[in-house]
């Protein structure tokens, strides 16, 4: 047979992942703080994009909210009826490749129009007039651990040597407090006694707050009940047991202490008083506040308004009058060349923002629209949902969905809830009904828990016979599970800690 060459005509479909494609999915998926970062980014590198400043009029002069094609988007949700803002006018498929970038583009203007700028987004810039514009200068300066012990050590130790030990001790500490370093072995490295060492170690432990430098639990909690003159010997004999005291062997700390059941209790509800780690209470990070992607309140007719944080979105404009400035000067190949990248990319970046808040604001809607039982009447009315029942009812895929819930949060008249959280798995009814939350059910074991009587701790056996009288089908293991997922301890456990509490009776 053979071997003969030819040439044919065939036809086939590929998906090409185009470089702008693959960047405005990652814009799907980052959160407002990321998302600024990104544009204040693309505005150091691109001189055709420029942030638009706040107008001058003020907020009293601004337009109203608009609907979900402009920009302060707004929805309205009342149980399965959507008011307001119908289904294809919000829906935007997000995996357009913007393929077409002319002078029509949304945010763009023709060079030369009257109108060179038109923006997009919902929050400006911060002016520099605004004293509120930057918090992080109106934040006290906080006194760190360090500085609180080193102006001890110079106050109450006078002997160079020792405050050259103390110094080390403290350059030894860990972030709760203990001594990390042995003292003999700190002597030997010092060249100093033991002696000596133990002496300072000594003063230092007397030192604010109570507990510091201490080497073990034991010793920390001892110190804080030595300024509370409160470590008597059956104290000091319970310290020395706190792994009878894990195990709740409470005959055994009754024999060791010399004491009655009711004296135990109190001993033990003042060692729960103590601070274990000391040193934390001079945590001086400051935690970042989480920003809500969305703003949600009751509507007037008994639904919900859905609208877009314009605080969290940032305001960009393409700047086309300088983009034909430059070109009516006469402009070289290589800047002419330069400048439409940077206007592709200009126009680029208006619509993949424009697309994000739309498809936030079109998934944050179904999520409400679905789950409107939960915002209406609390936890025990959160419905099973899953990625594909929201992907289905707005047509896009689970992924898409994925990315747009995944650190992103919503400001409820309930609270502040991430997108994630109202993705829930479902538990059969016993009877053959609507399925329940997994949400739902945990929150039902935790109620059933707290309200437990101290002579009558429930089992998991018990708590699932309670939840199928209630219409919920549910294993044993399932509930140990969601138990030991809320920190629960088990019945066992439980029963040891209330009858600790309650004196051994």
């Amino acid at each position: 047979m053979a071997l003969t060459t030819r040439i044919d005509l065939r036809q086939t479909q590929t998906l090409v992942m185009t470089p702008q494609l693959q960047q405005a999915i990652k814009l799907l998926q980052m959160n407002n703080i990321e998302l600024d970062s990104f544009v204040e980014q693309e505005l150091e590198r691109n001189p055709l994009l420029v942030r638009e400043e706040p107008p001058a009029d003020g907020p009293e002069d601004a337009p109203p909210p608009q609907s979900s094609d402009g920009l302060a988007a707004v929805d309205t949700v009342a149980g399965d009826d959507r008011v307001g803002e119908s289904r294809d006018a919000m829906d935007v498929d997000v995996d357009n490749q913007f393929a077409d970038f002319g002078s029509d583009a949304a945010g763009t203007a023709p060079a030369g129009s009257d109108t060179a700028f038109e923006s997009w987004g919902g929050g400006g810039a911060t002016d520099f007039s605004d004293p509120t514009g930057d918090l992080e200068r109106t934040l006290a300066e906080t006194e760190t651990l360090r500085d609180h012990l080193v102006a001890q050590i110079a106050f109450d130790i006078t002997d160079p040597e020792d405050r050259l030990i103390a110094f080390r001790m403290l350059d030894h500490l860990d972030e709760c407090g203990y001594l990390a370093i042995d003292p003999h072995a700190l002597a030997d490295a010092l060249g100093c006694g033991a002696d000596r060492v133990e002496a300072v170690l000594s003063k230092v432990q007397q030192f604010h707050p109570a507990g510091i430098f201490a080497r073990s639990l034991s010793e920390c909690l001892a110190l804080q009940l030595r300024e509370r003159n409160r470590l008597d010997p059956a104290m000091q004999a319970l310290l020395d047991n706190l792994d009878m005291l894990a195990r709740r062997d409470t005959p055994g700390l009754l024999a060791i202490c010399g004491v009655g059941a009711e004296d135990l209790a109190e001993m033990v509800a003042e060692i729960r008083a103590l601070d274990p780690k000391p040193a934390l209470a001079f945590n001086t990070e400051n935690l970042q506040p989480v920003s809500p992607d969305i703003l949600m309140r009751p509507g007037p007719d008994g639904g919900w308004l859905l609208e877009l944080n314009s605080d969290t979105l940032p305001r960009v404009l393409v700047n086309n009058t300088y983009h034909a400035e430059i070109l009516a000067l006469g402009a070289d190949r290589e800047t002419r060349r330069f400048l439409s990248e940077n206007l592709h990319a200009a126009n680029w970046l208006v619509k993949a923002l424009h697309q994000r808040a739309t498809t936030v604001l079109k998934v944050a809607s179904e999520i409400v629209r679905q789950q409107h039982g939960f915002f209406a009447r609390g936890v025990g009315d959160l419905k099973p949902l899953i990625l594909r029942d929201i992907a289905e009812a707005i047509e896009m895929h689970e992924s898409t969905i994925s990315r747009v819930t995944s650190n992103k949060f919503i400001a409820t008249p309930r609270g502040l809830f991430e997108l994630k959280y109202f993705f829930t798995t479902a538990i059969a009814a016993a009877d053959g009904g609507s399925a329940h939350s997994s949400e739902a059910v945990r929150q039902r074991i935790k109620a059933l828990i707290d309200a437990e009587e101290p002579r009558r701790v429930l089992s998991d056996d018990k708590i699932v016979e309670l939840l199928r009288n209630e219409g919920i089908d549910i294993a044993r293991r399932t509930v140990a599970k969601y138990r030991e997922g809320m920190r629960i301890p088990s019945s066992v456990q439980r029963r040891r800690d209330k009858r600790l509490t309650l004196g051994g009776t």
